[in-house]
C-alpha cells in the first residue's frame, strides 16, 4: 500500500539523528566532503584527526543542498528548518526561532521565554 504525502512527510519524526539532534537527514561537510548526522559530530571527528593541519570545523551555513523536504522521497528532514543556519530539528519543544540580531537559530528554553 503507497502512503500518502502527509505519512511521507512525517515518516521516522523523532527516530533518527544522534546525540546532538533528532533529524531526518546527514549532511555533507563541504571542506572534507564526509558525511555526519551533525556539524557537531563533524567537528568532534575532525577534532581526533592524527594531523592537526587536517583538522578543521564545519560551518553550517557553509552546507549547500539543503530543504525541507527529500525531492526523492518527500520525507520532512526535520520538523523545524532553517535556510539560513542550514539547521534541521526534530524536537520542536525547544521552540527553535532564527533570531536576525545573533543570525542563528536559538531556542526559548535558553531564553527562558517558556
Amino acid at each position: 500500500m503507497e502512503s500518502s504525502p502527509d505519512e511521507r512527510l512525517d515518516y521516522g519524526k523523532m527516530g533518527y539523528g544522534c546525540v546532538h539532534y533528532r533529524r531526518r537527514c546527514m549532511i555533507r561537510a563541504p571542506w572534507c566532503n564526509e558525511i555526519f548526522s551533525c556539524r557537531h559530530c563533524h567537528n568532534e571527528a575532525a577534532a581526533l584527526l592524527r594531523n592537526p593541519s587536517d583538522r578543521h570545523e564545519l560551518v553550517r551555513q557553509d552546507v549547500k543542498q539543503v530543504g525541507q523536504v527529500c525531492t526523492n522521497c518527500g520525507v520532512r528532514m526535520g520538523e523545524y528548518f532553517c535556510n539560513i543556519c542550514k539547521f534541521y530539528d526534530d524536537d520542536t519543544e525547544k521552540g527553535q526561532f532564527h533570531c536576525n540580531d545573533c543570525g542563528i537559530c536559538r531556542t526559548e528554553l535558553i531564553y527562558g521565554l517558556f
